[in-house]
């Protein structure tokens, strides 16, 4: 059976700069093809430094209108990028889903968490205080919250639209300009959110370039950018840590993560591998940080959860991302499949057993795409290479412990820290291993995020807190005034 790659009804206009559409200086475009099928979707400007350039300027252009406007009517502008994204959230869900390979069902909720978030920030802005310190007559002594200025937002293509949009507001919000950078493996959706601005925002205040590595280094090391906000794996974190130490730059860092969840003794079977298949985020074929990809399952429980979760992940929907009752698409770009195709050789190289799963589906639809299915690995020890290295793909790997303290060397013994969850039904025990794993978001007999709850992660998964009111205060610096008279 052929399945024809659904028209989105969309060609890129260009680079969205200072409230225009631009063409690339080079003249070079980056290629985006549907990761399902090999089929080329359009192309997109490849930005260079000297299109960062301008975009920082336009940004800079606009700050002083922006930052000086009323808290209040600030917020109404973000208010009213929620509500053009839940007006075209079924189109935008649809191109994420054509573009980045992940569910279309998946991507819809990245719409509503999306608007959600710009209405939270619009709502917290009057938050945004100072204080008073004076404790001497004649004197008074405040501190002030002000914008940084030009803010460098840089994302990952796991959530296409939502981090491009998301990671944008509580900066907007603070007063500050952005220059936002769209996912090279899947940037569609990214300039559309420019078209979505073009028609909200006064111009600069938002811009979105499109463009590889060198495109996100300019940003990171451009004069006029104080403040820079990433999300993406730990060793491009590192990289854009040292790039922004030489101009003692504030940055915000989403990592990666090797995140362990642990089943105890008192466990149901059943439910503890549904719960390891939800948290893996197969939706996103488990190219989510947060996913849990090591199974620390208790020895007197490992036969019965390794048969669950063998038929959990057997059952999971494999389909292509934008049908109903697709669950799991394909891998976002062959750079990536070969990644986690390398991985899955380790696994069986190292000395654990793959279960289920360790390539494409058998189904002849599948062959042109980077498809991989939900694969699980058991006898899997601290030192493989698929039980220390985050994958990015649908690979699980489960490991038995019989120790608790064990169990607490092994959790800790990468260098993530992002998430971890624990099923167990003792209150006691979830709290002291919730206290004593070292991770930044932690989940009992649960998963998701929730806005207002802060997230980050411990360790090398990252430096900072989002999506709560400490991300807000982030975009902010304190001033101190001392006055006497």
């Amino acid at each position: 059976m052929t399945v024809e790659t659904p028209d989105l009804g969309y060609k890129p206009k260009g680079l969205f700069i200072g409230g225009e559409w631009v063409a690339a200086q080079s003249g070079e475009a980056i290629t985006t093809i549907n990761p399902s099928n090999g089929d080329v979707l359009g192309e997109v400007p490849l930005a260079s430094e000297g299109d960062v350039d301008k975009a920082v300027a336009a940004a800079k252009a606009a700050f002083p209108a922006w930052a000086a406007l009323p808290m209040t009517e600030r917020a109404q502008y973000l208010i009213r990028l929620a509500d053009a994204i839940d007006e075209h959230a079924e189109h935008l869900a649809l191109m994420d889903a054509v573009d980045s390979g992940n569910a279309y069902s998946g991507m819809l909720g990245d719409m509503k968490w999306t608007s959600d978030t710009y209405r939270y920030f619009a709502g917290l802005v009057l938050e945004i205080k100072g204080e008073t310190l004076s404790r001497e007559p004649g004197h008074l002594n405040i501190t002030l919250r002000q914008p940084y200025g030009v803010v460098a937002k840089i994302n990952p293509f796991n959530h296409p639209f939502r981090f491009c949009a998301e990671k944008a507001a509580s900066a907007l919000a603070a007063g500050n300009t952005v220059v936002i950078k769209g996912p090279e493996q899947a940037p569609l959706s990214s300039l559309k959110l420019g078209e979505l601005c073009e028609k909200i925002f006064p111009p600069g205040v938002v811009n979105i370039v499109t463009g590889d590595g060198k495109t996100g280094s300019a940003m990171v090391r451009h004069k006029d950018v104080p403040r820079i906000g990433f999300v993406g794996s730990a060793d491009t974190g590192r990289i854009i840590a040292r790039e922004a130490a030489d101009g003692l730059k504030e940055v915000t860092l989403e990592l990666g993560g090797k995140n362990p969840i642990v089943i105890f003794p008192d466990a149901d079977p059943k439910k503890a591998a549904a719960q390891t298949i939800k948290s893996m985020n197969m939706n996103r074929q488990g190219q989510s940080c947060s996913s849990t990809s090591r199974v620390l399952v208790h020895e007197s429980l490992h036969d019965e959860v390794v048969k669950e979760l063998v038929k959990a992940a057997a059952a999971i929907p494999i389909g292509f991302p934008w049908l109903e009752g697709a669950e799991m698409g394909p891998i976002v770009s062959q750079q990536q499949y070969d990644r986690v195709m390398s991985y899955i050789g380790y696994g069986s190289e190292d000395g654990a057993k793959l279960l289920t799963g360790g390539g494409a589906p058998e189904s002849d639809e599948f062959k042109k795409g980077f498809f991989v299915a939900p694969t699980v690995f058991d006898g899997v020890t601290p030192d493989m290479r698929i039980g220390v290295d985050e994958i990015f793909g649908p690979v699980m790997s489960v490991l038995t412990w019989s120790d608790y303290d064990e169990m607490i060397d092994i959790a800790n013994g990468v260098m993530y820290g992002l998430t971890a969850s624990i099923i167990t039904d003792d209150f006691r025990t979830a709290m002291r291993a919730a206290e004593e794993i070292e991770a930044g978001y932690v989940w009992i007999n649960s998963s998701g995020r929730y806005l207002g709850a802060p997230y980050g992660g411990w360790k090398q998964s990252g430096l900072g807190k989002e999506e709560t009111f400490e991300e807000l205060l982030s975009y902010t610096r304190v001033k101190n005034i001392n006055m006497r008279w």
